[in-house]
């Protein structure tokens, strides 16, 4: 066969070279990747179904709704990274999705209901040890690195050190203790080398030297008169007075002592460009995907997951993509398999119970005539 032209509506002709018969072919396959492909850019689009279909919104729908079932992923390397970043994101309560991320590309996610240690463990069981892994500190992923890979660095995210400073003092901390705290905690990004870690290391402690009896200061139940406070238990005998400057205290002491602060300064990483903040996560790929679900609000939640995932895929290295007929193959097993699993309708054996029949006893069958009277 050879090409002939193509048909009124676009078709591609073919020709027979020896008996010069005429035929044009249908590729489901093109067409459904097509499809998808359309159904990716508008997911990835800030336009409407309307204005992004050349048909109606319906129409779009309706051609689309299969692409919904297709699951995406990443075919997993087993490079070897210096630096990882990972970070969770929210859609709702009991919706958390994982993210790791690698010179600025996706390189896999993990969905969950919170960011626990478990859910950890399955997102990073599938990469080598790096060098170093980014994080904004969240609950779990402490317990997971000690598991799968004990030797790792940890560098803690700076912004978000800085962002829960802010959260306890406020921007105007009202004491001068909350101010020079504040004033500390500022000066955590413009720090760009072991020197000057350290002064500020020396001023932190000098800080707690200074303030430590505000530190200690107690207040008393029996001596309360006010309203009572916030947060504490009726059965507490005494609390901390200055609650929330030791929480911003300690924020980044906690940090500093375990070594997770001034990682990125180490002299065994010189040069390799690690990052001291997950901004590249945040910025890039969480952000993305908050103004993704905003454009498109409205999907039910399994929607949003596939939107999500759609998000990442598109985000990672092209190399690392699995193909898009391969993913529709898959999904389609993946379909087939859980249709297999469903277990058949049990046969009701012996007279039936109760029903919904109609049965002459119960003066419930068909009658002829107005109002079921016989004629």
């Amino acid at each position: 066969m050879k090409k002939n032209g193509k048909t009124p509506a676009g078709t591609q002709r073919w020709r027979c070279i020896n008996c010069n018969a005429s035929t044009s072919f249908k590729r489901p396959d093109t067409t459904e990747r097509n499809v998808l492909v359309g159904f990716i850019n508008w997911l990835l689009s800030k336009h409407s179904q309307a204005e992004h279909a050349a048909t109606s919104a319906r129409t779009f729908r309706r051609t689309t709704q299969w692409c919904w079932d297709v699951y995406p992923f990443l075919n997993q390397t087993g490079e070897v990274f210096d630096e990882i970043q990972v970070d969770g994101i929210y859609l709702r309560p009991g919706w958390c999705l994982l993210i790791a991320i690698a010179d600025g590309k996706v390189i896999g996610w993990q969905w969950c209901d919170h960011e626990k240690s478990e859910a950890w463990l399955e997102l990073l069981k599938h990469f080598p040890q790096p060098k170093v892994v980014v994080t904004d500190g969240g609950s779990g992923l402490l317990k997971a690195l000690k598991t799968l890979w004990p030797g790792v660095e940890v560098q803690r995210c700076l912004v978000h050190i800085q962002r829960t400073v802010r959260t306890y003092l406020t921007k105007n901390p009202r004491t001068e203790a909350g101010r020079s705290l504040r004033q500390l905690s500022l000066q955590l990004t413009k720090i760009k080398d072991q020197e000057e870690a350290a002064r500020w290391a020396a001023a932190l402690a000098n800080w707690q030297a200074q303030y430590q009896y505000l530190l200690d200061e107690r207040t008393y139940a029996k001596d309360w008169t006010g309203p009572w406070p916030r947060g504490i238990s009726r059965s507490r005998k005494s609390w901390p007075t200055h609650e929330r400057l030791i929480k911003a205290y300690n924020a980044m002491s906690k940090v500093l002592k375990r070594g997770h602060l001034f990682t990125f300064l180490k002299s065994e990483l010189t040069g390799l460009g690690i990052s001291a903040t997950t901004n590249m996560i945040e910025g890039a790929i969480n952000s993305g995907i908050r103004e993704m679900t905003r454009l498109h609000r409205g999907m039910p939640i399994e929607h949003r997951r596939r939107a999500c995932e759609w998000f990442c895929w598109s985000h990672a290295d092209e190399n690392d993509r699995a193909k898009l007929p391969l993913l529709i193959k898959e999904s389609r097993k993946v379909l087939k398999e859980l249709e297999a699993k469903k277990a058949p309708a049990e046969e009701l054996v012996g007279p039936e119970l109760y029903g919904t029949a109609s049965v002459a006893e119960e003066g419930l069958y068909a009658r002829s005539g107005w109002g079921g009277r016989s004629r």
